[in-house]
């Protein structure tokens, strides 16, 4: 399963993808169109090639828009994308350039956020999106697990793993996040070294509502609980609603949060 930090390797792969159908286009021309529109090199994994006209038009695709081939689709594509695509045509050629939007999984059959590399070559704009990987309560709630076992066995082998951004404590968008109890103080951050040594309690969202003080106050006289804020999401970069899981392990509070997926 991809980890937060592996979406670097992913970003590649579908640069990687776009450059190649980029040279296979500028030696076929439109005749690339075929080789983009069926299964074989144009296609990997769910990562697939795409290509619009200048007004709109989806000349190309290996995947689920294949069914849009031939239709101006600038009214379905989300705004933006219609204002990415549209700002790719003021840009030089052989510029990469960057998008998200949401758009229909094939393997799961949900609307899912996408990143999408694109590039203009003459009157077209090739390009290749990815999903970004978001995780779920359940996956969570086994990283939850796992941290508190090893916080039992080893504290301090535990807390420099997770500062390491060691891949046994990192999933998908997941990471953790450790406060001592006693001076309630980070110890370990799973995404932003910064906070180590900052006073938990001082911490807000975005938004201005405390996060730190509310939980720190659930958990004087309990063992678990859950808590609702927004807070930037390492993946996608953008704040989104998320719920935190905190247990205590000895004299540590030990959360992982859960993003919610934009409805």
């Amino acid at each position: 399963m991809a980890h937060a930090q592996e979406a670097g390797a992913d970003a590649v792969q579908a640069k990687r993808l776009l450059q190649s159908a980029v040279d296979y286009y500028r030696v076929q021309g439109d005749a690339a169109f075929a080789a983009f529109s069926r299964q074989g090199e144009f296609i990997d994994g769910e990562r697939y090639v795409f290509v619009v006209d200048t007004h709109g038009t989806m000349l190309a695709s290996g995947g689920t828009s294949a069914v849009l081939i031939g239709r101006n689709v600038s009214k379905a594509l989300e705004p933006e994308l219609q204002k990415a695509f549209a700002s790719a045509l003021n840009t030089p050629e052989g510029a990469v350039e960057k998008a998200e939007y949401r758009w229909m999984n094939a393997l799961d059959g949900k609307v899912e956020l996408k990143q999408v590399y694109y590039q203009r070559v003459g009157e077209r704009i090739l390009a290749v999106g990815q999903y970004l990987p978001r995780a779920n309560k359940l996956q969570a709630q086994a990283l939850l697990d796992h941290a508190v076992t090893k916080l039992d066995e080893d504290p301090a082998a535990t807390i420099a793993a997770i500062n390491s951004l060691s891949a046994s404590f990192r999933q998908d968008d997941l990471y953790l996040f450790v406060v001592d109890q006693s001076t309630h103080r980070y110890v370990a951050h799973g995404y932003n070294s910064r906070l180590i040594g900052v006073d938990f309690a001082t911490i807000k969202d975005p938004d201005g509502r405390a996060v730190g003080k509310p939980i720190l106050q659930m958990m004087a006289n309990q063992s678990s609980a859950s808590y609702h804020y927004r807070w930037k999401n390492p993946v996608t970069s953008k704040v989104e609603e998320k719920y935190a899981l905190v247990r205590k392990s000895g004299n540590y509070l030990v959360a992982v949060g859960y993003y919610q997926k934009p409805r």
